[in-house]
Formats: structure tokens, sequence, C-alpha cells
């Protein structure tokens, strides 16, 4: 089976001002003039890993540990300060638009037009893929009802709906246009527990009925241990950890007869408990 993503020595730095702004600011003296250099803070550190065609991998790690930043250089969002990324034999620097053709990305800072419906939104989406017609909003229709949407709602403005509401139209969205790829950012957070069991039978469905390759990082560790194939828990921006759920669970003993989760697995690698907010 050929690699559908391919990730090597990938590094991305951000700079951080050393001190608050209204310090680096005081009496009109900048933090340069002053002989303040920003820091740099590393988000992504030489991370390599490859995922194949029709698997989904997970990208677990608390808040801070690069995962979210990890995405967004796969989806062209941002530019890796060394290494490379290959997505499906397409470079993320050299060919963007190509990238961008075959993969889609969700979200929990899913942007719509909140005066508009959930039809109207993804109808607009839809055109940006050359997409039109009876057999798009057919389509429109058969996604969001599957996702556990009533249609009063698929006709109604958004701003009336909850946000685990408008995370399922954005999940929708990206369904629209059949990635090969799709990009999982914390998909299910915000959702109640029935919400989240529609999206991840929907995630499966695609997957196992499509072949879609899907990379889901979440904090959900029974989420992702139903659903991936493969783990890597990243930690300071490094990957210290990566083999199927199963075989993480391994790598603790047994305690009383006791089998580890994954949860503990993750305590144990990283020292951490996972925050459930946007990291960075």
């Amino acid at each position: 089976m050929s690699n559908a993503l391919v990730v090597n020595q990938v590094t991305k730095e951000f700079g951080k001002p050393d001190k608050p702004f209204w310090k680096r600011m005081f009496n009109g003296k900048s933090a340069e003039t002053n002989g303040h250099k920003p820091k740099k803070v590393v988000a992504v550190d030489q991370v390599s890993f490859a995922v194949q065609e029709g698997e989904i991998f997970g990208v677990l790690g608390p808040n801070g540990s690069g995962k979210s930043t990890l995405i967004r250089l796969i989806a062209t969002l941002l530019l890796p300060d060394g290494g490379d990324i290959q997505v499906l034999g397409y470079d993320v620097v050299r060919q963007p638009m190509k990238v961008q053709r075959v993969i889609n990305r969700v979200s929990v800072e899913a942007s719509f037009f909140k005066k508009l419906s959930p039809m109207e939104n993804l109808i607009y989406g839809a055109r940006l893929y050359g997409m039109n017609g009876r057999d798009t909003k057919r389509r429109v229709v058969e996604i969001l009802t599957r996702l556990g949407l009533e249609e009063r709602s698929i006709y109604a403005p958004m701003e009336e709906m909850s946000r685990g509401m408008q995370q399922k139209v954005a999940i929708a969205r990206a369904l629209l246009s059949k990635p090969r790829i799709l990009l999982l950012d914390e998909p299910t957070t915000g959702l109640d527990p029935r919400s989240k069991r529609e999206v991840q039978a929907v995630v499966r469905e695609l997957n196992e009925e499509h072949g879609t390759t899907m990379l889901l990082t979440t904090h959900d560790m029974v989420e992702a241990d139903d659903l991936c194939d493969r783990v890597a828990i990243m930690d300071g921006g490094k990957v210290v950890a990566l083999d199927t759920p199963e075989a993480l669970k391994k790598v603790i003993p047994n305690k009383n007869g006791h089998q580890p989760d994954l949860e503990e697995v993750f305590l144990e690698l990283t020292g951490k408990d996972l925050v459930k907010e946007d990291d960075r």
C-alpha cells in the first residue's frame, strides 16, 4: 500500500517576545531598541511519519504540543521552516494548489456566513470546487441529514444554531468535496455525546466505503482508540511514540491484571493531562 502523506523532518518555529507588550513599548522604546530579541518557540520539531492510503492516523498531544500547527502545515496554511511534506506526491511548498485540490480540513475554528443557512453556506463552498446543480443540493441534504440535522435547520440561519451544530455543518462542508485526504483537527470538540457518535459514524463510513485517508487530532482517548489505525503522541513539538493503539497500550506493564488504556499511556509518556482547549 502506498503512502498518502509523508512528513519528513518537519520543523516550524514562531517568534515570541520575551517581555509583555506594554513593557516592550514603555517610554516609546521597542524591544529591539532596548536590546531585547524575540525568543523562538519551536512548535514542530523535526517531526517525521508516513500515513498510508486509506488509513485513519491519529495525533494526540497536550496543549502546545504542536499538533494543530502540524495540521496547518499539511493544509498549506503555514510554511515549514525545515523538512518537507508530500501529499499524494505533491509538495506542500512547491505545489500548494495541487495539494489543496485533494485535501480538505475541519477544525474547531470553522467560519461561516452566519446570516446564511447551512444549505446556502455549503452551496457557496461547493461552487468554489466547481460543483453546482441539483445533485449538489441533494448531496448537501443527504450529508447534513446523515449528521443529524433536521430539515428545518438546513434552511435556518447559522447564527441560530449551537456551536455543536455549526461544527456538523463544517464537517459536511469538508465531505461535500469528497477529498482524498481529510484533515480533522479536533472535529468533535464541543459536541454532545449523541452528536459525537454521529460524526464518528460518518468518519468510519467515509473511510470504509470511500477509502478516504484521514489525519485526526483529538483529546478524546476513546475516540482515538476506536477510530485510528495508528496513533502518534506529540509532546513539545516532537513525536514521542507512534504505533497502533493496541501496541501503545502494551508500553505500560499490566498492574494487578489491569490493561492500561491510551490515556494512561499518554500520561506515562508525557507526564501531562490533556486539556480540552485549543492548542497553538
